[in-house]
């Protein structure tokens, strides 16, 4: 299963980043082996569209799941379409963003829970209630 997780930077010991349209990097690990690749975000400083861009941009990749803290309406319409799994998640790592996949601990999301634009490398800014 491969799982793409925001992230401020390039490893899996980076913290999540929790925007997906101006996050920096996806990193997008194979959950059995923890073997990885990173993606820099090229979207982070469009004008508009940057959930858009990114949703293209991931798309490609062959994920079956994406963890982040927000998305918005359009690119979770995007993701869900090609039966990606977007599930929430913005205190920790990317270890233990996929750890807490692996522990049946996330919740897929059913809906975008995006509450605005962002700054790109903007972190932890959303308050979960």
């Amino acid at each position: 299963m491969k799982i793409c997780v925001t992230a401020l930077s390039a490893s899996l010991d980076s913290p999540v980043d929790p925007h997906f349209g101006r996050c920096l990097y996806f990193v997008i690990v194979d959950a059995d082996s923890m073997e990885f690749d990173s993606v820099r975000n090229t979207t982070t400083s469009a004008s508009s569209g940057a959930g858009v861009q990114a949703a293209n941009l991931i798309i490609t990749r062959d994920i079956d799941a994406l963890i982040t803290g927000s998305v918005g309406a359009k690119a979770f319409s995007m993701l869900t379409a090609k039966n990606i799994d977007v599930l929430p998640f913005i205190e920790g790592t990317v270890a233990d963003a996929i750890q807490a996949y692996k522990d049946n601990i996330l919740k897929k999301l059913e809906t975008s829970n995006s509450p605005g634009a962002h700054k790109p490398g903007q972190q932890n800014r959303i308050h979960w209630k």
